[in-house]
């Protein structure tokens, strides 16, 4: 009977073009109509994801998402979750660190022993979206905080940068400078938010409408953040190494 039923119904695929961090990306949007109408943006598939009744597995009430009873907005879906389909790690760009330490005196004749303070900053991370990117609005950001802990290496996303830094001993041989460089360790998680408005049964007032899906791919970087110690924030892992040039 159910197949009978759909028979006659067209579904459309509507391909949206997503530029990733990895290349170039196809979404695809499965809608169940063929009225232009349904079509829906990435944009659009997130706002109805922000205001969907369950959300990653929690019912929502409409404050969570600045909604009102009377002047709105309401409910905009029935559920909406973020299902991971890939995680990786990788190193981040190397940066300079410190300042330089030179040892060029033209009566320098031995190594100079010098104290090196180096300190680096990684922003934490960010998805493609307004609404999965740390400070938006939307507040779908801090969902993700559990898709990380799955992994060894978490990503803190209660703050918005993360920072690595040491103090340390080294010798600047003779007509070298001497800094600091630190590659940062990274993470990537790619995934896509799933919405759902369930079907609805017809009314004296309104028809029947098909359960619709709605897919926007997601891909969200940052730092590999270590605990802190004694409570401090956490640090950002990865490797520091001297780098030495030529006066």
């Amino acid at each position: 009977m159910g197949n009978r039923r759909f028979r006659n119904k067209k579904v459309r695929y509507v391909a949206i073009g997503a530029s990733l961090t990895t290349g170039a990306a196809v979404a695809a949007v499965l809608l169940p109509s063929a009225n232009a109408a349904d079509e829906k943006t990435p944009e659009q598939i997130m706002t109805m994801c922000q205001r969907a009744k369950v959300l990653n597995g929690k019912q929502q009430s409409i404050s969570d998402f600045g909604g009102h009873p009377i002047a709105g907005p309401s409910f905009a879906s029935d559920n909406c979750d973020f299902v991971e389909t890939k995680f990786e790690t990788f190193d981040g760009p190397t940066e300079k660190a410190s300042i330089d330490f030179p040892n060029c005196e033209p009566n320098a004749t031995e190594p100079a022993k010098v104290s090196v303070t180096w300190s680096a900053t990684a922003a934490q991370g960010q998805g493609k979206y307004t609404v999965t990117q740390q400070g938006g609005g939307g507040g779908l950001f801090g969902l993700l905080s559990g898709s990380w802990l799955k992994h060894k290496g978490t990503l803190d996303m209660t703050v918005k940068a993360a920072t690595a830094g040491a103090t340390e001993q080294r010798e600047v041989p003779v007509g070298k400078v001497l800094h600091m460089e630190f590659t940062p360790k990274m993470q990537r998680m790619t995934g896509e938010w799933r919405v759902r408005i369930d079907a609805r049964e017809a009314t004296t007032v309104t028809n029947a409408t098909p359960e619709q899906n709605f897919v926007a791919p997601d891909v969200v970087e940052g730092p590999v953040v270590l605990p802190g110690a004694a409570g401090a924030p956490g640090v950002v892992d990865g490797t520091s190494k001297a780098v030495l040039s030529d006066c």
